[in-house]
């Protein structure tokens, strides 16, 4: 049964990674209940930045061109994705080190959840502005590097508070989607290399290693239909429509937890 967990728990990954609902959120959730019906999944953790790398190669398909374009006439925006991956690099240390039970626990998601539904009427709120990704200054890259690093948390949408945070700082729509998501590499790759080294100094796993990668492809081609789908809605201005699923749903969890 193991299989089937994991492949649900990918396509849940692949919907809600690029839809501002918390891929982290809905996959800690769904561990959890698989926990309570006697299906429990071994290390969550690394299923959870496994499907996530799976989303990552999603983006770099998906924006390859733009990702060209950072050798070329957008140099002066890989400064400031560095600058922006600043406070997702030290917040992921500390709580992976210090505060990973947080990261797993479906209470924090069900607590996390009504707060990424207010991000997003905040930002239904806000006209597209009119600036360019490489027309951004450093302390707004670092403001949208804040909101990313608020997003480790499970229930933050990584997707909606970064997308917000740019729309917040004057961005085109598109420059908003785009400079959130090409920030993402450096977070998910980083976040996975580590969990690969780790695997790496194991000798044995409890998830056997086809199985993550048949989940990670999974998550792959399943962003990627996330991720066209989410540009359209947000060229629509209906990135607040999801609120309307993580308030019942942290509601829901909350309840749930709290029972």
């Amino acid at each position: 049964m193991l299989w089937l967990e994991i492949l649900l728990l990918a396509v849940v990954q692949g919907i809600a990674e690029f839809l501002p609902i918390s891929s982290s959120g809905h996959v800690v959730v769904g561990a959890a209940l698989f926990d309570q019906f006697g299906h429990p999944i071994h290390e969550k953790l690394t299923v959870n930045v496994v499907l996530h790398l799976g989303t990552l190669l999603a983006i770099l398909v998906f924006y390859w061109r733009q990702i060209w374009r950072l050798l070329g006439e957008d140099r002066r925006v890989i400064g400031l994705l560095v600058v922006g991956s600043i406070p997702a690099a030290i917040a992921g240390l500390i709580l992976a080190r210090h505060f990973e039970p947080v990261l797993e626990n479906p209470l924090t998601a069900g607590l996390m959840f009504p707060i990424t539904a207010l991000m997003l009427l905040w930002g239904a709120r806000r006209p597209s502005g009119t600036s360019y990704s490489r027309q951004l200054g450093y302390a707004q890259a670092l403001l949208i590097g804040l909101f990313q690093a608020f997003a480790i948390l499970p229930g933050i949408s990584r997707s909606g508070a970064t997308i917000v945070a740019g729309l917040g700082c004057g961005l085109r729509r598109e420059d908003a989607a785009s400079f959130a998501f090409l920030l993402a590499i450096p977070a998910i790759g980083g976040a996975g290399l580590l969990e690969t080294l780790k695997l790496a100094q194991a000798s044995t796993g409890a998830t056997p290693t086809a199985l993550l990668l048949v989940g990670g492809l999974v998550s792959f081609l399943v962003g990627l239909l996330s991720l066209w789908w989410l540009m359209r809605w947000l060229n629509r201005g209906r990135l607040h429509w999801f609120a309307a699923w993580v308030i019942p749903l942290g509601a829901a969890v909350l309840w749930w937890q709290l029972s």
